[in-house]
C-alpha cells in the first residue's frame, strides 16, 4: 500500500492549495494570528515578493478550513544563508494546531519541495520561545546560528557619555557624514562604491557560517531602492576612502516609529578608534531629528564586538531568532 500523501493526512474539513498574490492580505492576517507578538503587514509581504529574483524558486502552500487559513508552508532560497543547495522551509499554524498532524503534513510537503529543487541542506528560522523550535528539533533539525534582535529607545541615549568615541574618530581624521552629503545622486557608480564597502564588511562579520554576499546585481535589485541617503552614514578617512558604514532603513509597517539599523561595520585598519560608536551616534541623532523614537537591529551571537557596542549604548535584547539546520546527504 502506498504511503499517504500530505493531503490524505488531513481531515476532510481541511485542504491544501498553492497561494497566490491575491492571498497576501489573508496571509498577513494569518501570520499575525499565529504569532501576535510578531505582527506582519501586507506591505511586509509585498516587499519580500518584490525582492525575489526572476526564476527564484519559492512555494507557499496554504492549509484551509473552509476559506480560513489555518496553516502554511513555504519553501525558498534563504535570505541570510543563500548558499548553493540550501533551502528554507517554514511552517506556521494557528496556535491551537501547533505540532498537530497538519503541521506534520505541511513540513513533509515543504521538505519534499526543497528536495525536488535539489536541496541538500534545509534551514528554518524561528524565535527561540516559539513552538516551532521544539517541533523542528524533534524532527532532526539542530541549532546552527543565533541572532539577537535588540531595540534602543533613542530618547534615552546619553550622547554626552559617548562623546569621547567621536573625539577619537575625529582625532585620526575620520569624518562621519550621511551618504546624501557625499554624493549628488545615487546612480550605478555610487551604488557600486557603496556595495564594495558593504560587501567587504559583510565578509568580515563574525557568524557561524560565512555570510553569502549577494552579487552586485542582486544587491541592487533588493537593497539599492531602499537606501535612504539621508539615513545611511559613512565613515570617510582623511584620503577620502569610505571605511565604515551604518545603515538605517525605513521601518516596517508594524513598527512605524522604529528604524531598522542594518549593517554597522568598520574596515579592519580603522577599528579600535571609536569609529563604530561615532557611526551609531550620528545615525541615532539623525533618526531622532526625523521623528523616530527607536532603533532596532539584529546581531549574530558570535559577533561579540558589535554586541558589546550595542549593549553599552543601551540596546535591550529580545528573544533570539534561531536558525535550525538539517542536512539531507
Amino acid at each position: 500500500m502506498d504511503a499517504p500523501t500530505d493531503a490524505q493526512r488531513l481531515p476532510p474539513s481541511r485542504a491544501l492549495r498553492p497561494a497566490a498574490l491575491k492571498d497576501l492580505p489573508a496571509v498577513a492576517a494569518f501570520l499575525t494570528e499565529a504569532h501576535p507578538e510578531s505582527p506582519v503587514a501586507v506591505a511586509d509581504l509585498e516587499r519580500m515578493e518584490s525582492m525575489r529574483l526572476e526564476g527564484e524558486p519559492f512555494i507557499r502552500t496554504l492549509a484551509l478550513e473552509g476559506t480560513r487559513i489555518v496553516g502554511l508552508a513555504e519553501t525558498g532560497v534563504p535570505r541570510m544563508d543563500s548558499h548553493p543547495g540550501w533551502r528554507d522551509v517554514t511552517v506556521r499554524t494557528l496556535p491551537e494546531l501547533a505540532g498537530s498532524e497538519l503541521a506534520e503534513a505541511l513540513l513533509a510537503g515543504g521538505e519534499a519541495a526543497a528536495l525536488d529543487q535539489g536541496a541538500h541542506t534545509l534551514v528554518t528560522r524561528v524565535r527561540e520561545d516559539w513552538w516551532e523550535r521544539a517541533f523542528f528539533e524533534a524532527r532532526g533539525y539542530r541549532e546552527h546560528d543565533r541572532m539577537w534582535p535588540s531595540t534602543l529607545d533613542l530618547r534615552t541615549l546619553d550622547f554626552a557619555r559617548f562623546s569621547g568615541y567621536e573625539d577619537r574618530a575625529r582625532a585620526v581624521g575620520v569624518r562621519i557624514a550621511p551618504l546624501a552629503e557625499l554624493i549628488s545622486n545615487f546612480g550605478e557608480t555610487e551604488q557600486r562604491r557603496l556595495y564594495t564597502l558593504i560587501s567587504a564588511l559583510l565578509r568580515d562579520v563574525p557568524s557561524t557560517t560565512p555570510i553569502s554576499v549577494w552579487p552586485f546585481e542582486t544587491w541592487q535589485h533588493r537593497v539599492a531602492g531602499r537606501v535612504q541617503p539621508e539615513g545611511l552614514f559613512v565613515a570617510v578617512a582623511p584620503d577620502g576612502e569610505w571605511v565604515g558604514v551604518s545603515e538605517l532603513y525605513l521601518p516596517v509597517t508594524t513598527r512605524p516609529r522604529t528604524l531598522h539599523n542594518g549593517l554597522t561595520g568598520v574596515r579592519p585598519a580603522w577599528r579600535g578608534r571609536g569609529v563604530a560608536y561615532a557611526l551609531k551616534l550620528a545615525a541615532a541623532r539623525a533618526a531622532l531629528a526625523r521623528g523616530f523614537t527607536h532603533s532596532r537591529t539584529s546581531n549574530h551571537s558570535v559577533n561579540r564586538p558589535m554586541l558589546a557596542v550595542n549593549d553599552r549604548l543601551g540596546f535591550v535584547r529580545e528573544a533570539a531568532a534561531v536558525t535550525l539546520l538539517r542536512e539531507h546527504l
